[in-house]
């Protein structure tokens, strides 16, 4: 019994417990649902709040945008409306101005036929003019033909040769007129620019010959072991290098003979290894030829690459580059042509900017006008002739290879620059101590000067002076007389010029004297 009581009183505590706390829920969810509305309720009335002021500004916004428009729209109307008015006034303007071409037209028309009808008149008189004239001329010919006992062609031929004779002495005398004239203006400015370019242009002198002498060491046997058994190392040298080896035993040296000299160099270094270490056989030969070409090769390359920028030159072609740097070991009448090839570019540019001219590219000309003789001994043609067509080939500008072609007078100078890169080619040849030259070869161009100068007409004695610069000639009083002296120095030079190779320029001196002798008896 007790026990049921203590359970029934513990079930009926649990009901009531659960009845209070349904009721305690109940009335605080009631409560929690009411906050929830009034909060809802008030986030919506926010966003209303928040809607309206979006709405509004975006009503301001298009307003704004629409008034930015049509301002706009305003300014374009108001601009093309002026661009129209102007386009009309222009219209018309030209309008106005063809009227005036149009009237201006049928006015010159109008003078046109005007002449038209006297320049008719005006032939037709000259027309009866001239039949008056013709008529007269044959009255008055055959009135001096009676007169004269000659007829029309004796007269005619008589005529002729005295008016020769009256145009060549008129003619001497403008010769010598011009000839004075254009020294006196243009020697000093000539010789001014040309000493100006010299004198900046000034460089050393470097020579060489067709032969390389090497000397071998005092005692030693190494003349013997380069010659091989049975000649086979000299053999060898001369097959690898292409260059002819002489060996002088009195007097312990080497000679190297070749006529290239890129490959007598080659074969000096040869040389001068196989002596250094001794080891001298055919296979060390061909391999130390290989090995030295592709050294000198690159040295070559470093001397062009090394004078194109000392020249300030740039955008050369490489394979013009490789062919400059060839030309440190080729020499012409002993001049190095590098040393050569760079003062002609840099006189050529000098004498450029004193005439207003492009100086780069006139530097560039006289660098390039020698490239030829890089390989002018490997093929066939002249140097000028095989570095023109090397410089078309490869893209050089016009100027260039004209003066290229050009400098030896081989075709026609199209342009200033061409003439400036001869001039300064003959200037740096003909300079003192430039060029070397045998004695067979001067005594040769001094016999043939005054062998020229002595088959012109009139020519009594003639005589080259200082060292073939100058050849003085000295005429027939009888045969050449004052007005024809200038005619015969100006034949002279111009036959020198045509018939003869020579550097710088020969100065003709014709001197004509007359003298009368007697006796007192």
């Amino acid at each position: 019994m007790g026990s049921w009581s203590l359970i029934t009183l513990v079930g009926v505590t649990a009901v009531l417990c659960g009845v209070a706390g349904w009721f305690a829920n109940n009335r605080l969810g009631r409560r929690s649902l009411a906050v929830c509305r009034q909060r809802v309720e008030e986030m919506l009335r926010a966003a209303g709040r928040e809607s309206e002021k979006a709405k509004r500004a975006a009503l301001l916004e298009t307003q704004a945008e629409l008034l930015r428009a049509r301002e706009k729209a305003e300014i374009d109307f108001r601009s093309r409306r002026g661009q129209v008015i102007k386009a009309e006034r222009d219209v018309k303007s030209a309008e106005a101005a063809v009227a005036e071409r149009e009237a201006a037209l049928v006015r010159r028309e109008e003078a046109l036929a005007a002449s038209e009808v006297e320049l008719t008149r005006k032939r037709e008189e000259i027309e009866a003019r001239q039949s008056d004239v013709a008529r007269l001329t044959e009255e008055q010919n055959a009135r001096l033909e009676g007169v004269a006992d000659l007829t029309r062609d004796e007269a005619r031929r008589q005529l002729r040769t005295n008016l020769m004779a009256q145009a060549r002495y008129e003619a001497a005398a403008t010769v010598r007129q011009i000839r004075e004239e254009a020294l006196r203006n243009g020697e000093t400015e000539a010789q001014k620019l040309l000493a100006l370019a010299v004198e900046r242009a000034a460089s050393e002198f470097s020579a060489a010959r067709t032969v390389s002498q090497f000397k071998l060491p005092e005692g030693s046997d190494l003349r013997g072991r380069i010659i091989g058994q049975e000649g086979k190392n000299i053999r060898a040298f001369e097959q690898a290098t292409g260059i002819q080896l002489l060996i002088d035993e009195e007097a312990s040296t080497v000679t190297l003979s070749g006529y290239n000299p890129v490959r007598r160099e080659i074969a000096r270094r040869v040389l001068e290894a196989l002596v250094k270490d001794g080891n001298i056989h055919p296979r060390r030969i061909e391999e130390l030829t290989r090995r030295q070409t592709r050294r000198l090769e690159d040295e070559m390359r470093r001397a062009g690459q090394e004078t194109l920028r000392e020249m300030g030159i740039r955008g050369l072609h490489p394979e013009l580059v490789k062919l400059l740097g060839r030309l440190k070991y080729r020499t012409s009448y002993g001049q190095n042509v590098l040393l050569h090839s760079k003062e002609v570019g840099y006189i050529t540019g000098m004498l450029a900017a004193e005439l207003r001219l492009d100086e780069s590219l006139a530097r560039r000309a006289g660098l390039l006008h020698d490239i030829g003789k890089a390989i002018d001994y490997e093929r066939e043609g002249t140097h000028p002739e095989i570095g023109a067509e090397y410089a078309t080939r490869l893209g050089e500008h016009d100027v260039v290879i004209n003066a290229i072609a050009s400098h030896h007078e081989d075709c026609e100078a199209t342009h200033p620059i061409s003439v400036l890169v001869a001039a300064a080619d003959a200037i740096s040849g003909a300079r003192p101590g430039a060029r070397r030259q045998t004695v067979a070869e001067y005594i040769k161009r001094i016999e043939k000067l005054e062998e020229l100068a002595g088959a012109m007409k009139g020519v009594e004695q003639c005589y080259a002076l200082q060292a073939g610069r100058e050849i003085r000639v000295i005429a027939r009083s009888s045969v050449v007389d004052d007005s024809e002296v200038e005619l015969l120095a100006t034949d002279l030079a111009a036959r020198i010029q045509g018939e003869m190779d020579y550097p710088g320029k020969i100065k003709v001196t014709v001197i004509r004297e007359m003298r009368a002798a007697d006796q007192a008896r």
